[in-house]
């Protein structure tokens, strides 16, 4: 525990909580609806959905709830950053940081890189990320989704010390 702050692997019944914050932090952007039933159903079991994959998340919780998502998703030749969220009122302690570094952990070194894909509107993401490390590429993707999402693509070379590191 640092910062009241508890980190523990996420389970399927941490989906309610992880809805709301998701969707608060959504709520902060013009436009952007979080739509769980017909765009985002893995949230409505994230362990288990993240598992049949291969990949596996993290939740942050202080005494009031979940107050922080992270995790990945194995993809051929890469891990997908999938999910970090962090609650306003929690945010610029570092927490996001921890989160991701976690996640960098756990899936160096049978990956050499990281990517993730944001959307447009998270202009402050898009900076956290770069100073992580990350590099925007040239691409976007449209989505077909309520929100009328644009999504920008980044990714990050990862350390083979972090395996170091984490063992």
């Amino acid at each position: 525990m640092r910062d009241g702050l508890i980190i523990r692997d996420g389970r399927d019944d941490d989906s309610a909580e992880m809805i709301a914050l998701i969707g608060a932090v959504y709520a902060e952007y013009p436009g952007c609806i979080l739509d769980v039933e017909r765009e985002e159903p893995m949230l409505l079991a994230p362990a288990s959905r993240l598992a049949e994959v291969g990949g596996r998340f993290w939740v942050a919780e202080d005494a009031r709830g979940v107050v922080g998502c992270a995790g990945f998703k194995p993809r051929p030749d890469h891990a997908e950053l999938v999910k970090l969220y962090v609650a306003k009122r929690t945010r610029g302690r570092g927490l996001a940081a921890r989160l991701v570094a976690m996640v960098e952990s756990a899936v160096s070194p049978a990956f050499a890189s990281i990517e993730l894909w944001t959307d447009a509107r998270f202009l402050d993401a898009h900076r956290f990320y770069e100073r992580l490390g990350f590099r925007r590429s040239f691409g976007s993707r449209i989505l077909d989704d309520i929100s009328r999402s644009t999504e920008y693509h980044y990714s990050k070379a990862l350390d083979p010390a972090l395996a170091r590191m984490s063992a």
